[in-house]
This record gives structure tokens, sequence and C-alpha cells, in this order.
């Protein structure tokens, strides 16, 4: 009998999101996302790669997700609307769509939710991952004010970070995050939610603390369905 890979890997989106990326890297990452240990949850790409993923990723079981809105959370609705329609058409499996994070600092909720409402309409049943940008947000309160909304709007997912910024995931942030998502599943117990981790997710030790985290609000184990971890270091890439 066949053991279970470690969560770390099977909760893992490999990520490669850098401005110097090409075919050939992300060849690679493709190639690294199938691991001694078994396949990786997902590969995480820029958007002019995805139709490369597909291609590569055919029948391999992993998801293909890219990026929305993305790093700075500035585009408008309808770009960001017509961007995700175009990636989803090209096979995209998940989206990870960063949250107007500017606007909801500035208080403009009312355009924060129409843009993720906007955002969830577009990826139709792919799953829609928030990235909050954790770091921007400074305070707990306004961590779990745009976890609440990212949820209600319809996320799938509430993720930490782009990764683009100084300050990534931090304990205190994905505690947040797991704690918004157990009580927004009391009040909706039939729908799926979950939380990624991402920004400065390096080491093994760095994934155990943020599963361990998680389990214990939980009290329950993570699973890739409802927690990922988002990271370009966890697995080796030639």
């Amino acid at each position: 009998m066949q053991q279970e890979s470690p969560a770390w890997i099977r909760c893992l989106d490999l990520t490669s999101l850098n401005d110097t990326d090409d075919a050939a890297r992300i060849d690679a990452v493709c190639d690294a996302a199938v691991t001694p240990w078994g396949p990786v949850a997902a590969v995480c790409i820029a958007p002019s790669f995805v139709a490369q993923v597909v291609r590569r990723l055919t029948g391999s079981g992993i998801r293909v997700a890219t990026v929305s809105n993305f790093p700075t959370g500035e585009s408008t609705l309808e770009e960001t609307w017509n961007e995700i329609h175009t990636l989803l058409q090209e096979g995209a499996d998940e989206i990870d769509v960063v949250l107007p994070y500017h606007a909801f600092l500035a208080g403009e909720l009312g355009a924060v939710e129409e843009f993720l409402l906007s955002a969830r309409e577009a990826c139709q049943d792919a799953c829609l991952k928030v990235i909050l940008e954790t770091g921007a947000l400074c305070t707990a309160d306004s961590i779990r004010r745009a976890a609440d909304i990212a949820l209600t709007c319809g996320a799938d997912f509430v993720k930490t970070s782009t990764g683009k910024m100084a300050q990534g995931a931090t304990p205190e942030a994905v505690k947040i995050l797991a704690e918004a998502v157990l009580a927004m599943r009391a009040r909706e117990p039939d729908r799926v939610m979950g939380v990624k981790v991402s920004g400065g997710v390096r080491t093994t030790e760095d994934a155990a603390r943020y599963i361990a985290i998680v389990e214990q609000v939980w009290e329950q184990p993570v699973q890739p369905s409802v927690f990922r971890l988002g990271s370009s270091q966890l697995v080796r890439i030639q």
C-alpha cells in the first residue's frame, strides 16, 4: 500500500511568478511538480504561461492556477473580469485574484465588494482565491474584515500575500484567516472554503508551522481542498 504524501506536498501550489520567467523555466516548474513524494496540488504561474502549463500537465491531476489583478490590486473591474474570462478559456482551473486593497484601506468597501462579486461571477465554477495582501492591511481587525468580505462575496480561499511585498505571511495573519473561514463555515456549512498561505514560505519548517496553526484552529487535518501553501522553494526546480 502506497504511503500518502506529506501534507506540505499534497497542499502545495508550486509557484513561479518572476519577471524573468520564460518557457524553459515554466517547463522546469511543471517537471518539479511531480515530486518523489507525489504530485503537488497545483502549479501557479503568470497568465502568459497558462496555455503552456495546461498542455504540459494534461492528465497529471495537477491543477493549473494563475493570478489576476496582480500584484498591485489596481486593475479595473472590467479588466479583471476580461482577464479571468480569457484565462479560464485557456484552461486555468484556479484564479488567485488580488483584493483591491488600496480601495479597502480607503474605506471604499462598496467598490471592493462589487469587484469581488464580479470576479466570482467571472470565475463561474472555477476556484477563486482572494489575495488579501495582509502585509498592507497592518491590523488584525483589517485582516479579519477583509477576509470576511472576501468570503461573503464568494471566495473559495482567502490567501495571505502576493509574495511581492516585504511583509508576507505571518503566523498571526494565518490564524486570523483560519478563524474567519471557521466562522463562515458555521454560517454556511455546505460551502467549501479554505486558506492559502503564501509569501515567505521557504522551508518545510515554515510549512509545518502554518499547517499546525490551521489544524489547531479547525481541529482537523488540512486537505488540499481547503488548504494550500504557495511557494517556489519547498520543491527544488532544476
